[in-house]
């Protein structure tokens, strides 16, 4: 008698963990003029954040970045992920098999980009939820291995004018970060590149790294001439130098510029990541939470770079990406971008070149309300 009590009460507390109900907004974060890399002129800082509903009335949420891109799609592809989840009545623990249905239901249009994003911020949304429930940060349900991670400063646009190049590494700097990243690629050629990475550098001293970012905008060539020169003022490594399909390329460059090569934003998966393992190509993986599908395969991914002792260095979301580098084996850094820092309630603490990871529950922090827009 008394076990079937406990039963009963065990299925009554899962019961309460139940999603009943999904929705999503829409949240922006200003900027004063257009940025712009290699390949993007960006005109908004825009996301959309999911945030679901349990039977005993704790929420989650999940956010991805859009910027001014394809609204109305993600918008009905998150519609799509809203409806499912609350028709299949899943546990915010169920983030596995959540997945996996939805994969099924996804496959006739693909499983790769919008459908892929969606389900991510599901996902996170879910975990952030469960580790509400348990009082606990996502980070120590999974077990952790670190309590800090390094961390870089991100930006160093092409549209910047070199006064305010400087001004955003010198800012980066003075607020205690060891290293930058700059965007090269610029129309005007790799000299124009060179001058922009030489003057920071002759800004920041010897004691800041930085970092170049092509976003894919280059050919090989113009690369590799790139990396022979910026090796000599000492960038440390180069992310996204031709498109990220360019195996070949890759296997090139990697083998004679002499500076590291980073990429893996791109990804919905892991198979340009066994190819490059396979063609020794790559020195840094870099998983996108959103675009590869959520917590456990952005886990996933980081083992198989692990696996061949290649560093895990994420793309863009500091906020999820510092509290899972602290449940990997040998966490190499993130990136930091301030772009939700003012419309959330909860800023990630950043100190002489670190962040660490928050110690409220699930993810620790919450898009605040006078910034969220409600899409119907």
């Amino acid at each position: 008698m008394c076990l079937n009590k406990r039963n009963i009460q065990g299925e009554q507390d899962m019961a309460e963990l139940e999603i009943v109900k999904a929705e999503f907004y829409r949240a922006v974060s200003k900027i004063s003029k257009p940025i712009a890399d290699s390949t993007h002129t960006i005109s908004k800082i825009a996301f959309y954040v999911m945030e679901i509903t349990l039977r005993n009335g704790v929420k989650g949420q999940g956010y991805l970045l859009s910027f001014h891109y394809s609204p109305n799609a993600i918008e009905g592809a998150l519609k799509d992920i809203c409806n499912f989840l609350r028709e299949n009545e899943y546990e915010t623990y169920e983030t596995v098999r959540m997945k996996q249905d939805w994969d099924k239901e996804a496959e006739y249009f693909g499983n790769t980009g919008l459908n892929n994003c969606a389900v991510a911020a599901a996902n996170v949304a879910m975990w952030d939820a469960w580790g509400h429930a348990l009082n606990m940060p996502v980070w120590k349900i999974l077990g952790s291995n670190a309590k800090k991670i390094p961390v870089y400063g991100s930006g160093g646009w092409i549209s910047y004018t070199d006064e305010e190049l400087l001004e955003e590494v010198l800012d980066y700097k003075g607020r205690g970060f060891t290293a930058v990243k700059i965007k090269v690629g610029h129309p005007d050629g790799i000299e124009r590149d060179l001058y922009r990475l030489s003057i920071c550098r002759e800004k920041l001293g010897d004691s800041v790294k930085i970092m170049m970012d092509a976003n894919q905008g280059m050919d090989v060539p113009s690369a590799l001439k790139l990396a022979e020169q910026a090796k000599k003022i000492g960038i440390h490594w180069f992310e996204e130098p031709v498109m990220h399909t360019d195996f070949a390329g890759y296997e090139l460059l990697r083998s004679k510029c002499g500076i590291a090569l980073a990429m893996g934003e791109r990804e919905y998966d892991c198979e340009a990541l066994k190819h490059l393992i396979a063609r020794n190509a790559l020195d840094l993986w870099q998983p996108d939470i959103v675009r590869l599908g959520g917590v456990e395969e952005w886990l996933n991914s980081a083992k198989l770079a692990e696996s061949y002792k290649l560093p895990v260095l994420p793309h863009y979301y500091k906020d999820y990406d510092v509290p899972l580098l602290c449940t990997i084996r040998h966490p190499y850094g993130a990136e930091s971008f301030d772009w939700i820092d003012g419309i959330i309630d909860n800023t990630m603490r950043i100190e002489n070149g670190y962040a660490y990871p928050r110690e409220t529950s699930g993810w620790g922090f919450t898009f605040k309300e006078e910034f969220l827009e409600k899409v119907d």
